[in-house]
């Protein structure tokens, strides 16, 4: 019997930076469907990196911490003749995208004492210099992968 196939919603660009990014970075933020909040201080967060960074555009930093701590490979738990292996597989784009915003949000909610919107800001200039938990967990990634090249074989 095969698999439903699962559809893919468009997702609508968020209003004040008209990016698709933006919008998935406040739907993950957002908690008990409350979307108003949860675009507040995303907003609020990125008028903190403006301030912080001394930059111009807010949303260049963000897309910079993006490309720092989207993984390239990861592993994949893959079951052959009764033994696990971690087995390296390349990340789709998508996928590597929901990654990095994900890894930036738990980094931030890690983070004790201070508003999403400060804790956020601080993770996304962090990640934007190559720094940070989120970067970290980026290469603990890549290292399980490199680690694990001996099962390569395994993927298909």
């Amino acid at each position: 019997m095969r698999r439903k196939i699962n559809i893919k919603r468009e997702l609508k660009p968020d209003f004040k930076y008209n990016s698709e990014k933006v919008s998935k970075l406040i739907n993950y933020i957002m908690f008990d469907g409350k979307k108003n909040q949860a675009r507040a201080n995303i907003y609020k967060c990125f008028d903190l990196i403006k301030e912080k960074a001394k930059v111009e555009d807010p949303f260049s930093v963000f897309e910079a911490a993006l490309k720092n701590t989207a993984p390239n490979v990861e592993v994949r738990s893959r079951r052959v003749g009764g033994a696990n292996y971690q087995v390296p597989v390349e990340v789709r784009p998508k996928r590597r995208d929901a990654l990095s915003i994900k890894w930036i949000i738990d980094a931030a909610r890690s983070k004790k004492g201070a508003p999403i919107s400060v804790k956020l800001a601080d993770e996304i200039i962090a990640a934007s210099k190559n720094e940070g938990e989120a970067v970290k967990k980026r290469e603990n990634t890549h290292k399980m992968a490199e680690a694990n090249k001996a099962f390569a074989h395994f993927a298909w």
